[in-house]
């Protein structure tokens, strides 16, 4: 073989190896951009939301802070029609991570959505019944045969369900009318329904003097209460998992400082940039301590909890088929931002029923 052969066939094999170089590197380059859906309409200027760790990383710039020296822009998209709306963004690969709670999430599992659970975020969200100032209605039993709105295949409908099972009424028992949350602020104030089911965002009205509160799970049964948390899609986090682990570092980060007693007041206040006042914030906290409402962990409170909602989804025929959920749980992202903030220790973990497991405080750390 003379030298010019030689070097034919090492020209032709370095420039195969290049082209399979840079095909390695396209298919694992970082994206352009990351693109978050959040369950909820928002407020405010920028647009944001409240009630989670999240809301504090969003209201903070602390995503886009952590992507901007990498040429990776953050996109924050809201939408009106909740987890329902969030799904379809995702099934349509619009959105990268969702913000969402536990039925929605279940629903979009249940129909074939490929995504992984990476960490929670807004635990023990409570849920209220509200009633027209001059309404006869007192109690959940008095709903019987009433208009009552449920924004249905959100994470309150199933707990709504759950608590008309308590007073001894089946969802058929009221007319149900599906409403999203300010559609039914509207419809409660000019008499359109007899009763709400929903969250924070009734004490606003309240305060206004527009509604009474009848009903809350606060203080009551932790299985009454609802649970949202941060989904990635698959195929995302299969290509671009170092992003994925930057995305969970940064919100653990904001559940961190939202679990500090000391940042109450001030975490507050950052929420009610959405529009939610800090009266609300604090009515819908009051005398929970925010080291459980914030915390991201996995525990087997949780665990729970989602099985619990695939079993009443399915006995109420909102999903079609059983869905798997202990190998949905990705916590590896999650672990490796507790040991790099060193936090392993920080949160309590809870036990299937939501009680504090032995030897352990319920108090921040």
């Amino acid at each position: 073989m003379n030298g010019t052969t030689r070097f034919a066939r090492w020209a032709a094999t370095l420039a195969l190896a290049l082209a399979a170089s840079a095909l390695a590197a396209s298919a694992h380059a970082a994206p352009d951009t990351i693109r978050i859906g959040v369950a909820s309409a928002g407020g405010g200027d920028p647009v944001t939301f409240g009630g989670s760790p999240g809301g504090v990383a969003r209201s903070n710039n602390w995503l886009e802070d952590e992507f901007k020296a990498s040429g990776i822009k953050v996109e924050w998209l809201f939408f009106k029609g909740a987890g329902p709306a969030v799904n379809e963004a995702l099934s349509n690969k619009q959105i990268d991570f969702a913000y969402q709670g536990d039925l929605p999430q279940i629903v979009g599992r249940s129909n074939g959505l490929k995504t992984k659970l990476l960490m929670v975020s807004g635990a023990r969200n409570n849920l209220y019944l509200v009633t027209p100032p001059k309404s006869d209605i007192a109690s959940v039993k008095d709903l019987k045969g009433r208009n009552v709105s449920i924004f249905r295949g959100t994470n309150g409908h199933l707990v709504a369900i759950n608590v008309l099972a308590e007073a001894g009424l089946a969802e058929r028992d009221v007319k149900g009318v599906n409403l999203d949350a300010g559609s039914a602020q509207a419809a409660l104030v000019s008499n359109g329904v007899d009763a709400a089911f929903g969250g924070y965002e009734w004490f606003k009205v309240r305060d206004s003097g527009l509604a009474k509160v009848v009903y809350s799970t606060q203080g009551k049964n932790p299985a009454l209460t609802r649970q949202a948390s941060l989904l990635v899609r698959s195929e995302f986090e299969q290509a671009n998992p170092a992003e994925v682990q930057r995305v969970v570092d940064v919100f653990v980060r904001a559940a961190h400082w939202s679990s500090e007693e000391k940042n109450r007041d001030e975490l507050f206040r950052i929420w009610a940039r959405s529009g939610t006042p800090v009266a609300s914030w604090a009515a819908e906290f009051d005398q929970q301590p925010l080291a459980v409402r914030n915390s991201p962990l996995v525990d087997e409170f949780i665990v729970a909890r989602y099985k619990a909602v695939v079993a009443d989804a399915l006995k109420l025929k909102l999903i079609r088929r059983e869905v798997t959920v202990d190998d949905w749980f990705d916590t590896r992202y999650l672990k490796a931002a507790l040991k790099k903030q060193g936090l392993e220790n920080y949160w309590t973990a809870f036990d299937a029923k939501g009680q504090a497991k032995t030897g352990q405080s319920v108090a921040a750390k």
